[in-house]
Order: structure tokens, then C-alpha cells, then sequence
């Protein structure tokens, strides 16, 4: 398997490339929609992501074992968790806490209260403003330029869109409340990335290493919390057939399958270009959500979905880097 791995995160060909970008938009437009049409279901946002997390850990946490028992070998304390995370015991704890069941809870809980397009605009378009901001303090880049002007449009679109919401809190509506779930959930997305970015982690071994954290701390609190009878839960109850398929698509497919896409994409196009092809998700999600959950697509949603893919496009452009030396 390690072979194989390695033959297939070495891929620098066009095709690969291509096949890998078609991959990660697909899957990343897809989660917006299931996991809004899932609100509609049985399961309950933490429901969802317990069967996420169960699902990426059946596949990543033996995966990950091999990998560190390989390494122990010349290396005896590599690794932590008892050898499940390739990590060591502190950036496991840190980055997964922000990418592996925060954002996951954040992002689901959303779903349950706001519409897709708002997801499809405040998620994955908020990402390089979130970004940007966190960079500046953990990585002193400055931003400037195209940057600058990119950040400002996606900032503007989100106002249009959640402001929108909050002045509809006023009539006592909730979807606000979704809204700024949506923000928090691309803001731990965002912390998780510029972690792994000060940390200098490879992808696979991050994403061993926050799902082994989400596996031994979220999984048994959950447990815990539905045994005492202070969190409720449809994991009994609900189809199994439902469960599974959330087993599979949110573990197998947003976790570990997307994981490795978005790695060759960025091998294949750099992570500027790659950027660029990911400003397809908000506007392809909104208008899935439209065809496929009926959702209406209301003008203010529609014109802050439009600044915020420009803005992606005008915010991806590098930044200015001040000297910094990596957390040992």
C-alpha cells in the first residue's frame, strides 16, 4: 500500500492533475448539498459527525498504524496516540481540534438552520479571507494588491448574505444563527490550514493525524454524553442504510478521498492555480442546491455569490512574506 501511496501522490501529469481537480470540486460542491439534504432526515448534526469521523478512522486509523509502526523502527518515538497519529502528541491535539470535529460540528449544525447557497458562500468562499487574517499574525505575510482587493469583495459578499439573515433575526428567524456557524466552521478550516502550514505537515499525515484526534476525543464523549442523557441522538433509530451511506461519503469521501485529491491537484497546478479551480465549489453548490433541494436563490445570495468566487480569484495571489522561523 505505502508503494502504491507514494507512486500515486507522485503524479505530476496533466491528467492526473485534472482527474484529481475534478475529484475535489465534485466531492467538495457534493458535501454542501447531501449535507444540507441530510438536515431533512433522520440524523442529527452531531449524529453526522460521529458517522464522518467513524467513517475516515475505519480507513485512515489502521493506515496510519502501519505507517508509524514502519517508521518506529528507526525513529522509536515517532508518532503519538499509541502510534495511531503520525504526529507528535501536541500538533495532533492542536490541528485536530480545529479540523477534525469542530469544523465538522460547526459545518453540519449550519446546514440544520440556513440554506446551501449560504453554506456554498460562507464556507469554502470565506476560506482565503479567514486565511489571510490568521496569516498575517501566525506567518507575518502582509497582504497587498490583488490580495487586498479580493479580500474586500469576499468580505463584501459575505455581509450580503448574512447580513441579510441578521435583519431577518428581527422577525425571529434563525437562519442567522446558521450563518454564523458557517463562519466558524471556515474559520477553524482556515486555523487548521495555517497551522499545518507553520508546522510545514504533509496532507495524508495531517489528515491521519486530526481524524485520530476526532476518533479518541469526540467518539467517546459523544458516547458519553448519550449514555448520560444529556445529548440526544437518532444513531439508533435512524435507517441504517442512512448511516452507512453518511459512514461513507462524509468519512471515505470529504475526509480521506478529497484529501488525496486535493494533494495531487496541488503537486499538479501549484496551490495558487488550484485555488483558483476550488472558486468553482460556491457557485456550483448554490445552483445544485437550487436543481437538486429546490432551494429559491435570492438576488442578495446570488450577487454575494458572485463577489465572493471573484474575490477568490483576485485573494488567492501570494502574499508578502516577513522573515519567520517554523515552531519547533
Amino acid at each position: 500500500m505505502q508503494s502504491f501511496m507514494k507512486q500515486l501522490l507522485s503524479g505530476q501529469s496533466k491528467r492526473s492533475g485534472l482527474w484529481a481537480a475534478l475529484v475535489t470540486v465534485t466531492i467538495w460542491t457534493a458535501f454542501i448539498i447531501i449535507a444540507r439534504a441530510s438536515a431533512q432526515h433522520s440524523l442529527l448534526p452531531l449524529d453526522i459527525t460521529w458517522a464522518r469521523i467513524v467513517g475516515a478512522s475505519a480507513i485512515l486509523l489502521p493506515w496510519s498504524w502501519w505507517t508509524v509502526r514502519q517508521r518506529r523502527r528507526e525513529q522509536p518515538d515517532a508518532g503519538s496516540f499509541a502510534g495511531f497519529s503520525p504526529l507528535p502528541w501536541r500538533i495532533t491535539v492542536v490541528t485536530g481540534f480545529f479540523g477534525g470535529f469542530a469544523y465538522a460540528i460547526f459545518a453540519y449544525s449550519g446546514f440544520f438552520l440556513a440554506p446551501a447557497a449560504h453554506g456554498s458562500v460562507l464556507m469554502p468562499g470565506s476560506l482565503p479571507l479567514w486565511t489571510s487574517v490568521l496569516a498575517v499574525f501566525l506567518l507575518g505575510e502582509r497582504l497587498h494588491g490583488y490580495r487586498l482587493l479580493g479580500l474586500a469583495m469576499i468580505l463584501s459578499g459575505d455581509l450580503l448574505v448574512g447580513g441579510s439573515s441578521l435583519w431577518q433575526a428581527f422577525d425571529g428567524g434563525s437562519v442567522w444563527i446558521g450563518d454564523l456557524l458557517f463562519m466558524a466552521a471556515s474559520a477553524c478550516w482556515s486555523t487548521y490550514s495555517v497551522l499545518s502550514r507553520r508546522y510545514q505537515l504533509q496532507p495524508v499525515p495531517a489528515t491521519m493525524a486530526i481524524t485520530c484526534f476526532a476518533f479518541f476525543s469526540f467518539v467517546p464523549l459523544h458516547a458519553l454524553l448519550c449514555s448520560l442523557g444529556l445529548l440526544s441522538t437518532h444513531l439508533w433509530t435512524a435507517p441504517w442504510h442512512e448511516v452507512l451511506w453518511q459512514a461513507l461519503f462524509q468519512g471515505g469521501g470529504s475526509v480521506v478521498l478529497s484529501g488525496i485529491s486535493f494533494t495531487l491537484m496541488i503537486r499538479a497546478y501549484g496551490p495558487v492555480r488550484s485555488t483558483m479551480l476550488t472558486a468553482l465549489v460556491p457557485g456550483l453548490s448554490a445552483l445544485g442546491a437550487v436543481f437538486w433541494l429546490g432551494e429559491p436563490l435570492g438576488w442578495h445570495v446570488l450577487l454575494g455569490l458572485s463577489l465572493v468566487t471573484l474575490g477568490i480569484v483576485f485573494g488567492v495571489q501570494p502574499a508578502r512574506t516577513v522573515s519567520w522561523k517554523p515552531a519547533s
